[in-house]
């Protein structure tokens, strides 16, 4: 008798968690503007019938109508990255990187290549820094935090850790900022999560983005998917590769390291 295929995944903090039942599509990265905004750098997603989904937890479950034709849903309490609910089908995507692992998926392929960041390729090595603007914007989806900043983005960093991965969805991008040289235009619904380790994560509490992290020494970095146009920088390396997903491998030929 063939076993039944069951997957258990959830936000970082615990407040949403959920099951699968039966086979999941192999894995989908989205590119698109929505989905780099929200995820902070790239969404990557399963997808399963609904009558083979079910929350064993919805507690701190958030929805936000991102278009006419889907729904986003993330943790209000961790800002975690979680579904896409198309609202013509019977089904739910899935982040990737909200499933435990391992997961036995595979990224199959790439979809809204044309949207990518300026600082990544969706294959192979990034291209290079397209031009250095002399600040840049950043915001979240709904527009309910936005911020600028005095320069590009320079290097930016892959982060595969867990924490990162379960909050974004696929894997985090960032860049380093000074704090003090932020200038805000709106933060009406900014919320932080402070991590396991001390550190705190920024996001919208309506839409869900992702949007920059302070860890426990004040160091603080910006999402790359949060910047809105060129960000002037190029993806530099990946740390943490040793607690990256089993279901994508990294080709780009960039430094890697399996700790910071």
């Amino acid at each position: 008798m063939e076993m039944l295929q069951i997957h258990v995944g959830g936000c970082l903090c615990g407040g949403v968690t959920f099951e699968t039942e039966g086979p999941l599509r192999d894995v989908v990265a989205c590119h698109c503007g929505q989905c780099r905004r929200t995820s902070g750098h790239v969404w990557a997603a399963t997808s399963v019938h609904l009558d083979g989904f079910r929350l064993t937890s919805d507690a701190t479950l958030g929805w936000y109508r991102s278009s006419p034709a889907a729904r986003r849903g993330f943790c209000r309490q961790c800002g975690a990255s979680l579904f896409w609910k198309p609202e013509a089908e019977p089904r739910i995507a899935i982040a990737a990187g909200a499933l435990d692992s391992p997961t036995g998926l595979r990224l199959e392929r790439h979809i809204h290549t044309e949207d990518a960041g300026d600082y990544y390729a969706p294959a192979g090595a990034p291209p290079p820094a397209a031009g250095l603007p002399d600040h840049i914007g950043c915001g979240c989806l709904c527009g309910g935090v936005s911020f600028d900043l005095p320069s590009a983005a320079g290097d930016i960093t892959a982060c595969h850790c867990v924490q990162c991965r379960k909050l974004s969805g696929h894997y985090a991008a960032s860049f380093d900022v000074d704090e003090a040289t932020i200038a805000w235009r709106c933060r009406d619904t900014i919320a932080e999560y402070e991590t396991p380790a001390g550190g705190r994560r920024g996001f919208c509490n309506r839409c869900g983005s992702s949007l920059w992290f302070r860890s426990a020494d004040g160091a603080f970095s910006v999402e790359a998917g949060s910047v809105i146009g060129p960000t002037g920088g190029r993806l530099a390396g990946h740390i943490f590769v040793g607690s990256k997903g089993d279901y994508y491998t990294i080709e780009d030929g960039l430094p890697q390291s399996t700790s910071w």
